[in-house]
């Protein structure tokens, strides 16, 4: 193991470093008990990784699975025994597979040397992109089914983890194409930045009572009433103008009417800088925008990198939890933390970006998670693994 310098950094340091010997394509990780879940892009062989950071200063690997032909599963959710990992059409192969793995797993991860697949929920189509596993046995799943376009949520119950089954569902309006529905968008499969195309599907949905806020991709933020779980409602959504795509994460800070809104930085709209909205739900049905995150120094849009917003530190239970600091990864701009005591003027307290990994022309921070310690767990996409920073605040 070897700690990178941060060449960049403010009240942040790096304490411990495993970059999985050029196979530390990260993205999705959890912590739990010592043990770090790392889910892989899916640029190599590997779907998910179990690394040992009891002392967070020397991790090192436990096991490692691999992922199914066809299939990235780069995602993790993990409580007690199980670990959740998803089944995806893979977008990174070489060449566009025929055949994929489509759905959620369900694994027995008791002995994390040798995890075990004791569960899947089948979700046709393209598979599970992400999911949110809060508490007791309900996971909030962003995923596809025939007869519909994009994905949508499906409530699942992991009560008996052998048989996974659906209690719920919710799609937005002109998803349901074999039910009649007409998208009211003009819909296209991969807008770019010179059409007026978009995509009305979901990123991913997390639960806040019984309120979910969802990433609706091009469909910006959707609010949920889930105290129903067979029978989700809508309740609002706000668009954010022309200058938002691909609204990614909506997370709700404990105890405010404050919701936080990444937009992700997609590689092919590099040139266009996408931003973090802080969003007064007080008033549910008309949520307004009162600030953005202030956009750091040292954007690299020139140099064609990957350069803005994707994920937050999401809070889910057991995990850090403060209702004004948010963790957000900002891909080639490094791992960046705001305070939000007042939501109107967010102010930048710390950040970390370190050096690029060998071959690359800078680090791709992807996705962070700060355990109840306050230890910050953030991963590189293309290939430097994990990074374990502590926060000097």
């Amino acid at each position: 193991m070897s700690v990178p310098v941060a060449t960049n950094g403010l009240n942040m340091s790096v304490i411990g470093h495993i970059d999985l010997d050029g196979k530390g394509d990260g993205m999705h990780v959890e912590v739990l008990d010592g043990v770090a879940y790392l889910g892989h892009m899916g640029y190599n062989d590997l779907g998910t990784s179990i690394i040992d950071v009891s002392d967070p200063t020397r991790p090192s690997l436990i096991s490692q699975i691999r992922r199914p032909e066809g299939t990235h599963s780069h995602k993790t959710q993990v409580r007690g025994d199980l670990l959740l990992v998803n089944h995806e059409r893979n977008r990174f192969e070489l060449s566009s597979p025929e055949t994929w793995s489509a759905g959620l797993a369900v694994l027995d991860v008791s002995d994390p040397a040798h995890p075990t697949q004791i569960g899947f929920y089948p979700t046709p189509g393209v598979g599970v992109h992400r999911m949110s596993w809060w508490d007791g046995d309900l996971v909030y799943v962003s995923a596809s089914d025939e007869g519909y376009i994009g994905r949508f949520l499906h409530i699942v119950d992991v009560a008996n983890p052998e048989d996974p089954t659906e209690v719920g569902r919710w799609w937005y309006r002109g998803q349901h194409r074999a039910g009649g529905e007409i998208p009211h968008w003009d819909e296209q499969p991969d807008p770019g930045p010179g059409d007026e195309g978009r995509q009305y599907l979901l990123h991913h949905a997390l639960p806040y009572g019984d309120r979910a806020y969802a990433g609706y991709w091009d469909g910006g933020l959707v609010i949920l009433d889930i105290a129903d779980k067979a029978n989700p409602k809508f309740i609002s959504r706000l668009d954010f103008g022309p200058e938002s795509r691909n609204t990614h994460t909506a997370q709700r800070l404990p105890g405010r009417d404050i919701v936080v809104v990444t937009d992700e930085q997609l590689t092919r709209w590099i040139g266009v800088q996408r931003h973090v909205f802080i969003v007064d739900v007080s008033d549910e049905l008309h949520p307004v925008v009162v600030s953005r995150l202030p956009v750091p120094d040292g954007a690299r849009h020139d140099d064609g990198v990957r350069w803005g917003p994707h994920n937050l530190h999401e809070m889910k239970p057991g995990t850090f939890v403060d209702p004004n600091l948010v963790f957000l990864t900002y891909f080639g701009g490094g791992l960046r933390v705001y305070d939000l005591t007042d939501p109107t003027s967010p102010v930048e307290v710390a950040y970390l970006v370190p050096p690029a990994p060998e071959g690359r022309d800078s680090i791709q921070f992807n996705d962070v998670f700060v355990t109840d310690d306050g230890l910050i767990y953030v991963t590189d996409r293309h290939g430097d693994g994990l990074y374990i920073v502590a926060m000097d605040l």
